[in-house]
């Protein structure tokens, strides 16, 4: 039977889904098979529980292993009629179900929102101990003083004993951020003496979105930019001129204004198009008139989403003042902010500890890339994105700096960059953006550049014209140590990232050839295919150097290198100059690493296929088990990745580059945004090990 750790707030709207969804991030790191159970859904239909929802997009969970059990409804009626076991009878059903298909499971419990606050608390520490669940106990600190937050983790701490559960750990959530750090001091531990944790409030979580708001109210879009997920840091109620308007206008403000101030729609529109104005999140018109046909036009390309209601502006406004923003929306920017914080406040190793949970059997591929994301994390290395004017970059560069996974420097116009940012709602805050043409650092670089590059030529003037290239700009604050790595390619070719590298980064010593490699994410595992990116036709020197630098790349990110030279014969079954070739790399490699398990000649089937791997290499230590592919030219390469990846449905990861003294990647010009996320944290965790 999977264990299981039951949420359980002390209070209501303790935000105990943002203790769920970390302990949810934490914990499939660390196990083959999470599971998430709520057992009392707040909707009206268990198969349509919000928070259920969330959690099983964030971590690709099956509806067999996440659920909710009853809808308030159903357990009121239980709770009525006296027959409060059939509660516990049917959560233990469910909870069964998801356990055996699980190596561990979350519960969230209850949301407190009943009229028996004392039932309902009973309800949840009984659950937890019918399921067999550890309890995490969540306070609510806000609006508490530090006393008064430290009292109520003591009488939460006692109640729970009273229950006779077993408390793994308290966490206080939404404490004042400026007051957290003395709330920790202040936290006494428990009976164990395990200490507390104290997560703040966070911001971008509690301000609503856009569409949290004009869901609540009913709005209609009519206009501009449907940009639901923007983030509402305040309302404005715009019933004044245009002069004291403006002077109350920030940014991510809610503007809610009658439908007939065209004064005001046509200055919101303005200010959002000024990069030296604040920004508009939304506007909401109001009242049954309708929005003169002149200004209509002018909408229709507002950079912001236009929606209408019926409401007047009194009582539009006060329905707006009373969404608040939930993590259960599932916008990618709330969680992305909830697991920063998550990260900041929580001791990881210490938390784990406690749990003593067995270790993984497999790796699929979203705990790959959620270790990814927490080493990179942990290094917090600088990394540069030299395409600033590209909309993925920006929006990756936001979910990047909200997580916490290392710091940024984005290279590009700032006129251009902050006016992409505020047309798309990223907030890039925090965020340190170069232009590299007006930048102090431009006639140091050049000025180093045509000394590196003299022995070509190369003249200041060539040099001053070279480094506004943001590509190599960018490479030469790698070179600097102004930052760890750089990460390019989303808008530039291959050669256009790679050319500055080899111009005067260099390779490292020992190293023949810059190559590349990719993870392939196998449902179950995790194998290196290199080179499929860089060299066309290298001969047997260049696939030894490949061999070695995919072998290490491949033990830096947790992968036990054993290596397949591969070929269109096994063994000695063959000749010619191709597998010649092969035949001449493996013995290079052999010589210049004795201990690294390599074999070759070998064909794919062979290098996988454990019975195919006897018949054809007895005797091998690769043959059958092979983790890391060296293929003897790119045509193949880059076809098998792509082969691979299609039909079997791998997540290929890179190209990930391999050989030069620095951190450098590129990417493909047709990435996602989780592409590019992807790609920092493995160059973040390259970097701490360059």
């Amino acid at each position: 039977m999977a264990r299981g750790i039951y949420v359980s707030a002390t209070t209501s709207s303790s935000g105990k889904s943002l203790i769920s969804l970390g302990l949810a991030d934490l914990l499939h790191r660390h196990a083959d098979r999470i599971g998430f159970f709520r057992p009392i859904t707040e909707a009206a239909d268990v198969a349509d529980d919000p928070i259920v929802r969330m959690v099983a997009s964030a971590f690709q969970l099956p509806t067999s292993r996440a659920r909710a059990g009853l809808t308030r409804t159903e357990s009121r009626e239980l709770i009525v009629s006296g027959q409060t076991e059939e509660i516990y009878s049917r959560s233990v059903e469910v909870f069964e179900s998801i356990a055996a298909e699980c190596d561990i499971v979350i519960v969230e419990g209850t949301d407190l929102t009943g009229h028996d606050f004392a039932v309902e608390f009973d309800l949840n520490a009984r659950l937890a101990n019918h399921l067999g669940c550890h309890v995490v106990g969540v306070v609510n600190a806000h609006g508490l003083t530090v006393d008064e937050a430290v009292d109520a983790i003591d009488v939460a701490r006692s109640s729970f004993y009273d229950e006779k559960v077993s408390l793994l750990s308290m966490i206080v959530n939404r404490a004042n951020a400026a007051e957290a750090a003395e709330l920790q001091s202040k936290a006494r531990p428990g009976l164990h003496n395990r200490k507390v944790y104290v997560i703040p409030e966070i911001e971008e979580i509690v301000n609503p979105t856009v569409g949290e708001i004009t869901s609540a109210l009913g709005a209609q879009l009519i206009a501009g930019t449907p940009m639901l997920d923007r983030e509402v840091k305040h309302v404005l109620v715009a019933a004044m001129n245009v002069g004291y308007f403006l002077e109350r206008l920030v940014d991510e403000s809610f503007i809610i204004t009658p439908a007939d101030r065209s004064d005001i729609l046509t200055t919101a529109i303005a200010t959002s198009r000024t990069p030296t104005f604040p920004t508009t999140s939304g506007v909401l018109l109001t009242g049954p008139r309708p929005v003169e046909d002149t200004v209509l036009p002018l909408l229709a390309e507002a950079p912001f989403p236009v929606f209408t209601s019926p409401d007047d502006t009194y009582t539009s406004a006060h329905k707006v003042w009373e969404v608040r923003g939930e993590l259960s929306s599932g916008q990618p920017r709330k969680i992305a902010a909830a697991l920063g914080q998550w990260y900041k406040s929580i001791d990881e190793a210490e938390l784990l500890e406690r749990m003593h949970l067995p270790a993984p059997t497999t790796m699929t591929p979203l705990r790959f890339l959620h270790g990814l994301i927490e080493r990179a994390r942990t290094a917090q290395r600088r990394i540069v994105l030299p395409e600033g004017e590209d909309v993925r970059i920006l929006e990756a560069a936001e979910i990047i700096h909200r997580r916490g996974i290392c710091e940024l420097v984005i290279l590009g116009d700032l006129k251009q960059v902050r006016e992409l940012s505020n047309q798309h709602g990223f907030d890039l805050s925090g965020i340190e953006i170069i232009d590299p043409t007006k930048s102090e650092y431009l006639e140091d670089f050049a000025q180093e550049y045509a000394k590196l590059r003299a022995h070509k030529g190369i003249t200041i003037e060539q040099a001053r014209e070279r480094m506004v290239e943001r590509s190599y700009f960018g490479t030469m604050m790698v070179h600097k140590g102004l930052v760890d790595g750089m990460v390019s390619g989303a808008a530039n070719t291959t050669a256009n990232t790679i050319r500055p590298s080899l111009e005067f980064i260099k390779t490292r010593p020992g190293v023949k050839i810059v190559s590349s490699v990719f993870l392939m994410l196998l449902a179950d595992r995790v194998l290196v295919y290199g080179d499929c990116a860089v060299n066309p036709e290298p001969n047997a020197e260049q696939l030894a150097d490949i061999a070695v630098a995919s072998a290490q790349t491949a033990q830096q990110f947790g992968v036990e290198p054993r290596v397949a030279m591969l070929s269109y014969s096994t063994g000695t079954s063959g000749s010619g100059g191709a597998v010649d070739d092969v035949r001449q790399a493996t013995e290079l490699v052999r010589e210049l690493v004795p201990d690294l398990a390599v074999d070759g000649p070998i064909q794919y089937d062979a290098a996988v296929d454990a019975s195919i791997g006897a018949s054809k290499l007895p005797g091998s230590s690769v043959a059958g088990q092979a983790t890391v592919f060296i293929f003897p030219d790119l045509n193949t390469g880059n076809n098998t990745y792509k082969a691979v990846q299609q039909s079997a449905g791998a997540v290929a990861v890179g190209p990930i580059l391999q050989g030069l003294n620095k951190a450098v990647n590129d990417l493909s010009r047709g990435c996602t945004v989780e592409d590019i996320v992807n790609t920092v944290a493995i160059t973040a965790i390259q970097a701490q090990e360059s």
